[in-house]
């Protein structure tokens, strides 16, 4: 579309990861407390839009990887439709649950650029036909009328305090733009990170047994043989998060085990599915944290991975029912970290998550403030 590409962010390596922590690279820092994580796997992105060295980003989501980097740097990040957005030249992590989608700093560019690169492409085979409304066509329609549900599991104890109120702050300030406001259920919250960490390992396991060595990715130097080939190159390729899901996935796939842990969490992903749906037969869009806490610390829960995944507790059941969520920032904590607040609609809704988030946007400023070493423009 004739965009300038300033070049590739960093990100967590195979897009596994919270915290891009676990990148080749090193891990990068957040532009409002650089001793802080950006959030991940699509952090380098986040970070660069906070900080303004871009105007715009792509990222994936496959359990929150759009949304979640987006609340912790302060910016707004769409997670289209499963299908909305042609995954053809992505590596597959979760064939099932992957998506691209747009960072930006507010909706309106956010439109823009889901404008772009949404609509079908015959190179992806789970790419859509559905049409492509004209997303920048109604981000100005009104709010009144739009019924905006507040699930109650997702303001349980796990939240931290400060982020329940800001996204009630965000909830009376669409009430007082003519939306009304109504507390719904969504009782498989809780399970739903369990679910998602059988199958995504389950479908990365799969996915990622092509990088042996021999056509895709690192290759052993002198191996003996075939199997050292195999060994050594995938033991020297890939970091320890990657290692830990390929294990994970191989484990749930496993004879004796395929039923008991995959086909079970099948099951459970499309009860979770149901859920959301006959939810939004009465209801608009949902409003939700993003994060249950702001960035933490570089290096505070590298070594435990269950903390870690819990970070993305409000974000992976978005992906298993394959729904257009967006994260935008809701304000700021008493250490100035960024909060973001999470919009989930019914598929190919994206267009009320825009106008939604256009509108608020429209009426406050947390989305138009900087991190101090923000790149001003000239």
């Amino acid at each position: 579309a004739g965009m300038v590409m300033l070049g590739k962010a960093n990100m967590d390596e195979f897009a596994m990861g919270s915290s891009n922590e676990t990148s080749f690279y090193g891990a990068v820092t957040n532009p409002w407390d650089t001793s802080r994580i950006p959030g991940g796997s699509s952090g380098g992105s986040a970070a660069a839009v906070a900080a303004r060295l871009a105007p715009i980003a792509t990222g994936t989501d496959t359990g929150g990887s759009i949304r979640q980097p987006a609340s912790l740097c302060g910016i707004t990040g769409l997670k289209p439709t499963y299908g909305r957005v042609s995954r053809y030249g992505m590596i597959a992590f979760a064939s099932s649950l992957d998506q691209g989608g747009p960072m930006a700093a507010t909706a309106e560019d956010c439109a823009m650029l889901l404008q772009t690169m949404a609509g079908h492409d015959p190179q992806d085979s789970t790419c859509s036909q559905q049409p492509v409304p004209d997303y920048e066509s109604t981000l100005n329609a009104p709010l009144k009328g739009k019924r905006i549900g507040l699930p109650k599991e997702y303001f349980a104890k796990e939240l931290d305090s400060e982020i329940g109120d800001a996204v009630q702050a965000v909830a009376n300030q669409l009430e007082s733009m003519g939306a009304t406001l109504h507390e719904v259920s969504l009782p498989s919250t809780s399970i739903a990170p369990a679910v998602y960490y059988v199958l995504a390992p389950a479908e990365c396991s799969s996915n990622l047994s092509r990088y042996d060595g021999v056509r895709f990715g690192h290759r052993c130097d002198n191996p003996k043989n075939l199997i050292d080939l195999y060994e050594r190159s995938r033991n020297e390729g890939f970091g320890d998060e990657v290692k830990r899901r390929i294990l994970t996935g191989t484990y749930v796939l496993s004879s004796g085990y395929y039923d008991a842990y995959y086909n079970k969490a099948l099951r459970i992903k499309q009860h979770i599915t149901h859920e959301f749906l006959s939810i939004f037969e009465d209801i608009d869009c949902l409003l939700t944290p993003t994060t249950p806490t702001t960035a933490f610390g570089i290096g505070e829960k590298i070594h435990d991975p269950i903390a870690m995944y819990l970070s993305d507790i409000y974000t992976v059941a978005v992906n298993l029912a394959g729904l257009p969520a967006l994260s935008m920032p809701a304000g700021f904590d008493q250490q100035g970290l960024p909060i973001g607040a999470q919009l989930i609609a019914a598929p190919w809704k994206e267009g009320t998550l825009l106008n939604v988030a256009h509108q608020y946007q429209q009426n406050t400023n947390a989305h138009q403030q900087l991190p101090a070493l923000a790149t001003q423009p000239a």
